[in-house]
C-alpha cells in the first residue's frame, strides 16, 4: 500500500466533517467539540481541529487522525478505514484488499449463516406458501422478506440438525448455541427473523408461529457464547447510515416494529430485545446518535419501560425524547391503522423525557386530595431540578403556580432546597488520582518535542545534538520524528499519527505532548534553555557515574584524577 494513496486519502476528507457525522460538535474558536465517544463522559471533551486535522480528549486522551477515528468508532481496521474514507473522497482504491479477520467463532457464525440460507430456501418453497400468506396478510411484502432475511422452519424435527451434521458441525456446539435441542431442531413449523450482533453477524433467530396453536407465540434463541441479548440491538447494522444521515436513531420494542417502520421508509430504527435496557445497549446507542427518540407500545407496560428506558439515559446525562402512541397500540399496528404520514408527525411531535415523566406523574392522582396534590407537586418539583434549563425550570414552576393556585415563591423555595440537597448528594469522596510525576528534564524534552512536531528548524536543530535523553521512550519518539522529517520533507501531525500506527507507547506519549498548553511559537532564547535543560542532564548522570567511581577507588592518585573530571564536567570544560 503506497503511503501517497494514504496522504492523498487523507488530505481529501475533513476530520470535521467525518466526525460531525457521528457525533455533534460545536464551533468554538479555532476548533470544534463534542462529547467523546471513547469513554462514559456527559460534557464535551473531545477536541477536533481542522487546521491539524486531528482530535484529542481531555479526559481520556483518545487522540489521532481521521483513520483512527474510524478505526476505533466503527471497530474496523486500518485498511477498512482506509476503503471506507476514499468512497467518501471519491478516491479510486480498488487495489486495497481487505482481509477478514479471523475470529474463534467464526465457524458458529458460519452455522448460522447456512440455517437462515436453508430458512429462507423453504421460505420461497412450495411448504413455504402458508408462512408467505400469513406475512402477506401482515403486509410484509417480498421485499421486506428479503431485507430483513426472514425464513420458516419447517415442520420436521432435524432437517436443519441432519443438514448442519453433514456439513461436518459437532452437534454439542449446534446444541450449546441454540440450532439443536438434543437430536432435533430447536425451531419447528415457525416463522424465523434472525438476529444480528453489532458486527452483522446473524447470533440468533425469533421464530413466530403462524398457524392456530397453544404454543408460545415467540421462541427466542438462548443466551450463547456468540449471542448476548444485553449486547443485541435489532437492526443496528442497517440502521447506522441512515442514522447518521438523519442525526436521530428511534428505539422500538420488538423487531415487528423496525420492520413496520422500514416499510413507510423510516429506516432509523432499531430494537432492545425486550423492554429492558443493559448499560451495553445504552453504550452502543450513544454511539450512534445524541438525538434518541423512544417510541414503544402504547399501552401501560410500553408506558413503564419507556419511563425506566428514559430514566437509564438521564442518570447518563442524556435528555431522550418520548413518542406517545395513543390507544394502547404498538407503533406496527399504529402505521397498518393511519399510514405513513400519521407516524411521521407522530415521531416529530416527541416530547422531552423529563415532560413526558412529569405528565405520567398525573396519572392515578386524586387532586381533590391535598395530600395527593401536594405529594404530585413534590415530585414534578424533583423531577424538574434535573432539568438542565432556566427558562424550562421557570415555565413548570410557573405553570404549577397558576394551575394550582400557589405562590410561585412557594414553589422556587422548594425547588432550591432540592438543588441544594442534589448538589451535596452529587460531591463524593474520590479518591486523589495518582499524579504522574515527570522530572524537569522530561518536562524540556517534551516541550522540545512539541515544537519540532510544529517548526521544522526545531528539528534541523536537534539533528545537530548529541544527547544522552532522560526518557527512552521520549528518545525514540526523537528519532521517529527526525527520520519522517528526513524522508518526506516535512512533518504534518496528522500523517505522523498514521505512520506511527501500532507503536502504541509512542502514540501515548504523542497525545500527552500534544495535550500541553504552550504558545505556538518558540522564541530562538527558550529552545536554547530547553536543550540546556536537557544536556543538564547528560552532565549530572556523567557526575553521577564518576561519584560511584570515586567511591570503589581506593588509590589517592586515581581518586585525584576522578576528581578533576568531576570539576571540569561542572565547569562545562
Amino acid at each position: 500500500m503506497e503511503d501517497n494513496l494514504i496522504t492523498k486519502v487523507r488530505k481529501s476528507v475533513d476530520i470535521v466533517d467525518i466526525i460531525g457525522e457521528r457525533i455533534p460538535l460545536v464551533a468554538r474558536g479555532k476548533n470544534y467539540f463534542g462529547v467523546c465517544p471513547f469513554h462514559d463522559d456527559t460534557n464535551p471533551s473531545m477536541s477536533v481541529s481542522r487546521e491539524k486535522q486531528i482530535y484529542t480528549c481531555f479526559s481520556c486522551h483518545a487522540s489521532g487522525n481521521v483513520f483512527n477515528f474510524i478505526m476505533d468508532y466503527d471497530h474496523v481496521d486500518f485498511k477498512t478505514a482506509l476503503k471506507f474514507l476514499a468512497d467518501k473522497a471519491g478516491i479510486d482504491a480498488g487495489n486495497i484488499k481487505l482481509t477478514k479477520k479471523v475470529q474463534k467463532n467464526d465457524h458458529l457464525y458460519e452455522a448460522y449463516r447456512l440455517a437462515n440460507i436453508y430458512y429462507q430456501n423453504n421460505l420461497k418453497s412450495v411448504a413455504g406458501k402458508k408462512a408467505l400468506d400469513y406475512l402477506k396478510d401482515r403486509k410484509i411484502d417480498n421485499s421486506l422478506i428479503k431485507k430483513f432475511g426472514i425464513g420458516l422452519s419447517l415442520n420436521k424435527k432435524d432437517d436443519l440438525t441432519k443438514l448442519l451434521l453433514k456439513k461436518k458441525y459437532d452437534l454439542d456446539d449446534l446444541n450449546r448455541i441454540g440450532l439443536s435441542n438434543v437430536d432435533f431442531d430447536m425451531y419447528q413449523d415457525r416463522i424465523m427473523f434472525p438476529l444480528e450482533d453489532i458486527e452483522g453477524n446473524i447470533v440468533g433467530f425469533s421464530g413466530r408461529i403462524y398457524r392456530d396453536s397453544d404454543e408460545s407465540k415467540y421462541i427466542n434463541t438462548k443466551e450463547s457464547s456468540i449471542f448476548k441479548k444485553g449486547l443485541t440491538i435489532y437492526n443496528y447494522q442497517r440502521a447506522l447510515e441512515e442514522v447518521r444521515k438523519s442525526k436521530q436513531v428511534i428505539i422500538m420494542e420488538g423487531f415487528m416494529d423496525v420492520i413496520r417502520a422500514s416499510s413507510i421508509g423510516v429506516n432509523n430504527t432499531v430494537a432492545l430485545m425486550g423492554t429492558a435496557m443493559t448499560n451495553d445497549q445504552l453504550d452502543i446507542i450513544k454511539r450512534m446518535s445524541n438525538n434518541i427518540v423512544l417510541c414503544l407500545d402504547g399501552d401501560s407496560a410500553g408506558k413503564k419501560a419507556a419511563l425506566a428506558i428514559g430514566e437509564h439515559f438521564q442518570k447518563k446525562g442524556i435528555e431522550v425524547k418520548v413518542v406517545t402512541i395513543p390507544s394502547d397500540l404498538d407503533p406496527d399496528e399504529f402505521i397498518i391503522k393511519n399510514g405513513e404520514a400519521k407516524f411521521k408527525e407522530l415521531v416529530s411531535k416527541a416530547i422531552n423525557y423529563s415532560d413526558y415523566k412529569i405528565a405520567a406523574l398525573k396519572e392515578n392522582i386524586n387532586f381533590d386530595s391535598d395530600l395527593e396534590l401536594s405529594k404530585y407537586i413534590d415530585q414534578v418539583i424533583k423531577e424538574t431540578v434535573r432539568i438542565d434549563d432556566d427558562i424550562r425550570v421557570e415555565l413548570i414552576l410557573k405553570n404549577l403556580a397558576k394551575t394550582y393556585n400557589l405562590s410561585y415563591n412557594t414553589l422556587e423555595k422548594r425547588f432550591r432546597d432540592y438543588e441544594k440537597k442534589e448538589r451535596k448528594e452529587q460531591v463524593t469522596i474520590k479518591k486523589p488520582q495518582e499524579i504522574k510525576k515527570i522530572t524537569k528534564y522530561d518536562k524540556a524534552l517534551y516541550s522540545i518535542i512539541y515544537y519540532m512536531l510544529r517548526d521544522d528548524k526545531v528539528i534541523e536543530s536537534m539533528k545537530e545534538k548529541k544527547i544522552i535523553y532522560p526518557n527512552e521512550t521520549a528518545k525514540i519518539l526523537v528519532n521517529e520524528i527526525i527520520y519522517y522529517y528526513e524522508k518526506y520533507g516535512e512533518v504534518e501531525i496528522a500523517d505522523f499519527y498514521t505512520y506511527l500506527d501500532g507503536k502504541e507507547e509512542l502514540i501515548m506519549l504523542l497525545n500527552e505532548i500534544l495535550q500541553l498548553n504552550l504558545p505556538d511559537k518558540i522564541k530562538e532564547e527558550d529552545l536554547a534553555e530547553y536543550i540546556k535543560v536537557v544536556k543538564d542532564y547528560s552532565k549530572n548522570q556523567a557526575i553521577k557515574r564518576l561519584k560511584e567511581k570515586l567511591e570503589k577507588e581506593e588509590d589517592p592518585l586515581e581518586q585525584a584524577k576522578i576528581a578533576e573530571e568531576i570539576k571540569k564536567i561542572k565547569l562545562g570544560e
